[in-house]
């Protein structure tokens, strides 16, 4: 009898080293997780992590509650920390899709109860696994576009598994105990786009609970709880069959492991929205620079947009922050206004502006029946001496294709951190995360993530 597709994944792998990674993948693996510690201290200021300490009172434990005083177990500090990572919307995106959310808060989260020194290297692996897996599971899975396009977040439903298999190669947990890891993952995959409707917080809590998920799942399995060992396969319960009953790919999940990291597909974010306005700030950006205008020179500016991209960023209704983040007329708006789309112009003050009202009232956002779900948006400025200027920006800045310089993503963890710690923290943080593959024990990281709030005075 052949293995199961769960076992033929769990020997995948717990037969991958560190060094099977080159060069190029391990550093960024180190920026992608300098960026969402940097997101992920800011985002510990935020009102869905405070609610979150509200509602869990932080309990006695060795795991940090990043950007805090407090400590609690594993389980609540990956929880608390994956909500600090989504929270502002700057967290990397392309995995599962918001990866480092996921994946980070839950290794972190489980360090301390290891019993033994963690290398840097051991950390970069498992976060590089953990990446693998949640994206394989969403390719496996139909692609992005089709498996949201049901109606599923695929951070909820993918990243279970990225954060469990991380978790367990952590605690080196053999073969058929991180399939077991990754069974029990699937029990804890869930989460739609329903928030998309009202603008409700539940999106930053699919990170949380999918880094909570997999610390669940791994440290259930590394005591020999079971978990079911067809769940990638085609029978009835079947995580495929369930999730996605059509357009399914099960074969993505093993085939040309190594050949790509999933890791080199993923974005780093320097607009603080969801990366689906990304290409349309981009765009209206690369119009006003190249034609040298002001946005007193706008007359209107005409949105053409895939039905997909249209259901998840269409939205102009502003009544949270989180309608203000996957709004793409916002974004365009605050650009305008604002010159820029960062963490002050999703504030209250920014998004609730008259002015703001007064340019969405010049945009006109139209489905484009000829577009697929996964094209970026064309973006028409018209000026006011009626000269118009039509821009599709295929690679948003932060993407593979046209990424941000490493100078500009350590900028943007300094200015965030900055949020809420001093700078001398913020340069040992800096300093230890970008040299952390020389690391025998990356403790003292830890150490560096609870702080106390700046004084506002």
């Amino acid at each position: 009898m052949s293995q199961s597709t769960l076992l033929q994944l769990a020997d995948l792998v717990s037969g991958t080293r560190f060094a099977d990674f080159d060069d190029a993948t391990r550093h960024k693996a180190k920026l992608h997780l300098l960026d969402t510690i940097g997101v992920a201290m800011a985002g510990s200021a935020s009102a869905e992590t405070a609610l979150g300490l509200a509602a869990f009172a932080p309990v006695s434990g060795a795991s940090r509650i990043w950007g805090t005083e407090h400590s609690s177990d594993a389980r609540t500090a990956a929880l608390l920390n994956g909500i600090s990572a989504h929270a502002l919307e700057l967290d990397d995106s392309g995995g599962c899709d918001h990866s480092g959310a996921v994946v980070v808060p839950a290794v972190l989260a489980s360090l301390p109860y290891l019993q033994r020194r963690v290398a840097g290297s051991e950390l970069l692996q498992a976060i590089l696994i953990g990446y693998e897996v949640a994206r394989r599971v969403l390719e496996a899975s139909g692609g992005y576009e089709t498996h949201n396009g049901l109606g599923w977040h695929s951070t909820g439903t993918c990243g279970p598994f990225g954060a469990a298999a991380a978790v367990g190669v952590l605690k080196r947990l053999d073969a058929p105990k991180l399939a077991m890891a990754l069974a029990i993952a699937g029990s804890m995959a869930g989460g739609t786009w329903a928030f998309i409707h009202n603008g409700s917080q539940t999106k930053k809590l699919h990170s949380g609970r999918s880094a909570e998920g997999g610390v669940i799942a791994a440290d259930l399995a590394a005591v020999g709880f079971s978990g079911p060992d067809a769940l990638f396969e085609d029978v009835w319960g079947g995580f495929f069959s369930t999730f996605m009953r059509v357009a399914s790919e099960p074969a993505a999940l093993l085939e040309n492991w190594g050949d790509f990291w999933r890791l080199n597909r993923c974005s780093i974010k320097p607009h603080a929205t969801c990366r689906g306005t990304h290409s349309s700030i981009d765009a209206l950006d690369l119009v006003l620079r190249r034609e040298n205008l002001r946005p007193e020179d706008v007359a209107r500016v005409d949105i053409r947009i895939s039905r997909f991209q249209h259901g998840m960023c269409g939205g102009t209704s502003l009544r949270s922050r989180a309608e203000a983040q996957m709004s793409i007329p916002y974004a365009l708006a605050a650009r305008l206004e604002y010159g820029t789309v960062g963490l002050d112009q999703l504030e209250a003050p920014a998004w609730s502006s008259p002015k703001i009202a007064r340019w969405i009232e010049r945009f006109d956002l139209r489905i484009d029946p000829n577009m697929a779900d996964e094209d970026e948006p064309a973006i028409a400025v018209t000026t006011v001496d009626n000269s118009r200027h039509e821009v599709t920006v295929a690679f948003p800045l932060g993407a593979p294709q046209n990424p941000l310089s490493e100078d500009r993503i350590i900028a943007k963890f300094e200015a965030l951190c900055g949020r809420v710690m001093t700078r001398d923290r913020t340069e040992a943080l800096r300093d230890l995360i970008l040299a952390i593959e020389n690391s025998s024990d990356v403790a003292p990281l830890l150490d560096l993530m609870r702080c106390a709030p700046l004084s506002k005075g």
